[in-house]
This record gives C-alpha cells, sequence and structure tokens, in this order.
C-alpha cells in the first residue's frame, strides 16, 4: 500500500490544501484593471497590491471552505477524479481547517479594509458579499447549475472594476469590456472540472450545467467562453486600446488546441491534463491583455 507522506496538518498539507495553481483565476483579473489603469493614466500601486493580497487571501479561503465543506457533505468519495483534497485525505483535520478559514478571512477583510480609503465605504459590501458568496458556492450555488455565474461575477466584473475603480475613481468602457472578458476566460477552468466530474456529479445530485445539459454542451461551452473572452477584451480597441485586438488572439491557439485535447480524452482522470493546460491559458491570456495595454 503507498504511504501518505502528507503530515498532518504540516506546512505541506497547508500548502496542498491552499491549491497554490488556483491563484492565476484570482490575480489575473487585477494585474489586467492594474494595466488599464496604468494605460489611461490612473495607475496607483498601493491599491492595487491591497487588491493582489484580498483576491488571494479571498481565493485560499474559498479553496479551504470548499474542501471542508465537499468534506462534509460525502462528496469527495473515493471515485473523485479531480486532485485530492486535504480534509478527505486526512492532511488536514476538520478543526484545523475551521480554523484557518477564520484566520484567512479575518486577514482578507483587513487588506480589504485598506481599500476603503481609496474606493469609499460602499466597499465593505462588496467585501462582504465576496465571503457570502465564497460560502453559498459550496453549499447552494454550485449544486443548482450556478457556479458559472458566480465565476463571472466574482473573477471578472468584481476584481477588474474593483481594482479599477480604486484608482481611477470611475468606470470605463473598456473596464467593462476587459470585466466580462476575464469573466468569461477564467470560467474555463470551472468547466473542464465540471465536464470531468460529470457523472460523478450526476451520482452525489450535483447539478452543474454539463450535468443538466449534457456532455455536448459542455465541450462547446469551454471552447465558446474562451473565443467570446478574447471578443469582449478585442472591443477594448474601439476606445483606443489597438493592442487588446491583437496580441490576445495568440491565446485563441492555445485555447482550441486544450478544447481538442479534452475533447479527445473526453472523461477520466487524464482530463486533469487539459485542467493544468487551461490554467496556463489564462496566464497567457492575462499576460497578452497586460502587455497589449502597456504598450499602449
Amino acid at each position: 500500500m503507498k504511504e501518505n507522506v502528507v503530515k498532518q496538518n504540516s506546512l505541506r498539507a497547508w500548502f496542498l490544501a491552499a491549491r497554490p495553481k488556483t491563484l492565476s483565476a484570482a490575480l489575473v483579473p487585477v494585474v489586467v484593471a492594474a494595466a488599464l489603469a496604468w494605460a489611461e493614466g490612473h495607475f496607483r500601486p498601493v491599491p492595487v497590491v491591497l487588491c493582489l493580497v484580498f483576491a488571494a487571501l479571498m481565493q485560499v479561503a474559498a479553496n479551504f471552505i470548499n474542501d471542508l465543506l465537499d468534506f462534509r457533505k460525502g462528496t469527495d468519495r473515493e471515485d473523485r477524479l479531480g486532485p485530492e483534497r486535504a480534509c478527505a485525505q486526512g492532511w488536514v483535520t476538520p478543526a484545523a481547517m475551521r480554523r484557518a478559514i477564520a484566520i484567512v478571512l479575518v486577514a482578507a477583510c483587513a487588506a480589504g479594509c485598506g481599500l476603503l480609503f481609496y474606493g469609499g465605504w460602499w466597499l465593505v459590501l462588496v467585501g462582504a458579499a465576496c465571503v457570502v458568496f465564497a460560502f453559498l458556492y459550496t453549499t447552494l450555488l454550485s449544486y443548482c447549475g450556478m457556479g458559472d455565474v458566480l465565476v463571472w461575477v466574482f473573477f471578472g466584473f468584481v476584481p477588474v472594476l474593483g481594482t479599477y475603480y480604486v484608482q481611477a475613481a470611475s468606470l470605463t468602457p473598456p473596464a467593462w469590456c476587459l470585466a466580462a472578458a476575464c469573466g468569461l476566460v477564467i470560467d474555463t477552468l470551472l468547466v473542464v472540472n465540471n465536464y470531468r466530474d460529470r457523472d460523478t456529479d450526476r451520482a452525489t445530485g450535483k447539478r452543474t450545467l454539463i450535468v443538466a445539459l449534457g456532455e455536448p454542451f459542455g465541450r462547446w461551452f469551454y471552447f465558446a467562453q474562451g473565443v467570446m473572452g478574447y471578443v469582449c477584451a478585442a472591443l477594448s480597441a474601439l476606445d483606443g486600446h489597438t493592442w487588446v485586438a491583437l496580441l490576445p488572439l495568440f491565446y485563441v491557439l492555445p485555447h482550441f488546441l486544450t478544447w481538442r485535447k479534452m475533447v479527445q480524452i473526453r472523461s477520466g482522470r487524464a482530463l486533469n491534463r487539459t485542467l493544468g493546460f487551461t490554467s496556463r491559458n489564462i496566464l497567457l491570456f492575462g499576460f497578452l491583455v497586460a502587455v497589449s495595454l502597456l504598450l499602449a
């Protein structure tokens, strides 16, 4: 029998529980918004750093919450296809995970409070919504087909518009275009997860869009979101950001190749390979959009 080499509640256990590979999804929208603010002459380093810290901590907190609550629900069964979870594997005890969730959320809120000076007290509502929906995703929304909407909002519109606003004190059409673009591109990560897990999700009563609408829908949903993400970003060219219609085209090809690989594999743990490729594609998209804006 293979020995479990991860010591319970060790630093390595917490590192694995935090799922650092998912941080790209949290940080890319902030970087894109910061690049837009730079291009339009509004860049302010302090609120950008605070946004990065808040986004990273909220992502880690959401991962901890998802890990703990899925363990309690019994969703992380032995037939799980995705990466192993900390509580289910015994790497982190539920009591320790509860304490960690509280600590990380307090730290995230502390970083968020620093943004009130730049954006006003209404940001308290935004921060509260981030915390509430981090819990609602695992307890309710991911089970009734609303997970994708949550990603569009909290990995697209909230971080991009929020980061831009605390620098510029206003919102411009390119900010809205790039917010939509980030939400669509980042949601491909959730889609490939749900595509891989469609059979086990159906068995556990988790009704994602792919469970409800079928495998062909999931296949084309993944492809369409990446393409539409590029289109939304390219619309920024209408406001003078011409390079954003050009450089991010280099994202479309790897997105297509990853989609083709996903369709070829179709089911099983082998789809975890496309999960890594999708994460890489998200980073590439964010990098290309940011460079395009800085070139302008």
